[in-house]
């Protein structure tokens, strides 16, 4: 069992909300059990039509469109929201030693840079003369773009000054028993920029994931208005599909995200029926991209957002 959800199990863990300025007597709901499974923690607190989360499909960019460029690059970021159409940037985050903020899904650096260690033994300045692109060309021949070469890891500042609140942000505090006070920088950051403002967060820009139900209860104290999404590790979702689980789960999460080979029709109605959307990882085949919508999944990650808006497209 995740050891995660051992935590989440043993101890009983729930969340207390934290009342924010932005949360007023009007809009924080009546505490009743959602009636479909879009009237979640997000929408109940300030309904908004607006809400991306409650597109009939999510299509979220995993790592940018990293089945056609360097993932974590500008280059694949650009593609996934310009060319794709897709809903959402997925963002990795890990820790400079110096305590900078950059998407990159490893811990270390060695796959998807030419250089070798771990990102919290590199300061930014050291990180950025790593090329973070030309790997793409070598294991891609057949996607090669001179552009790739000696594209960098961006910070998480590079990104949001970049897109702004011109894109949604999927954000995923990777590591962070690794990274102490990785919570707070992030939600530092989202406020610096904006894009924790009240009607920001009712529209869905922004959503933050984790496999640690600790990290994610945190971030909930602090701003109990941020859309939060329980990860899954593999072969756990069975773990999470009763009701007692849920509703722990339920005291700061919206939604869930397990790995897309655990679910079934049933345990996808299931967790519809409670409430949750469901946002599985990494979808890549076309069958099983039109197999989970069958299901009822409210959306997914993918390599290929363009497959994905193409079946999104197909469906309606």
């Amino acid at each position: 069992m995740n050891r995660y959800l051992k935590i989440l199990i043993s101890t009983g863990l729930v969340a207390v909300s934290l009342q924010s300025p932005m949360v007023n007597a009007s809009s924080q709901g009546n505490g009743q059990p959602a009636s479909h499974p879009h009237q979640d923690l997000a929408t109940r607190l300030s309904p908004s039509a607006n809400n991306v989360l409650n597109h009939p499909y999510v299509n979220i960019g995993h790592r940018g469109a990293s089945a056609y460029a360097p993932e974590h690059t500008f280059a694949s970021y650009d593609k996934s929201l310009n060319e794709m159409n897709a809903d959402y940037l997925e963002l990795d985050l890990q820790m400079t030693k110096d305590g900078h903020l950059v998407a990159m899904h490893d811990d270390t650096v060695d796959r998807t840079t030419n250089g070798t260690g771990r990102v919290d033994q590199f300061t930014l300045a050291e990180l950025k003369q790593l090329d973070a692109g030309s790997w793409f060309n070598k294991e891609n021949p057949n996607l090669k773009n001179a552009n790739y070469v000696g594209q960098k890891v961006p910070t998480i500042d590079e990104i949001f000054q970049k897109y702004g609140t011109k894109a949604n942000y999927y954000i995923e505090t990777k590591s962070p028993d690794a990274y102490p006070g990785m919570e707070e920088k992030l939600l530092n950051k989202l406020h610096q920029y904006g894009l924790d403002k009240h009607n920001n967060l009712r529209n869905g820009k922004v959503v933050i994931q984790s496999f640690s139900p600790e990290s994610l209860t945190k971030i909930h104290q602090i701003n109990p208005n941020i859309p939060l999404i329980q990860l899954i590790d593999k072969g756990e979702l069975a773990q999470y599909t009763n009701d007692a689980t849920l509703n722990k789960v339920k005291q700061y999460a919206v939604g869930v995200g397990p790995d897309y080979t655990d679910l079934t029709a049933d345990n996808t109605q299931y967790l519809r029926q409670n409430g949750f959307y469901i946002h599985p990882y990494t979808v890549n085949d076309e069958a099983d991209m039109r197999r989970l919508n069958e299901y009822g999944v409210t959306g997914l990650f993918t390599n290929f957002p363009d497959r994905y808006d193409r079946i999104i497209h197909e469906h309606n």
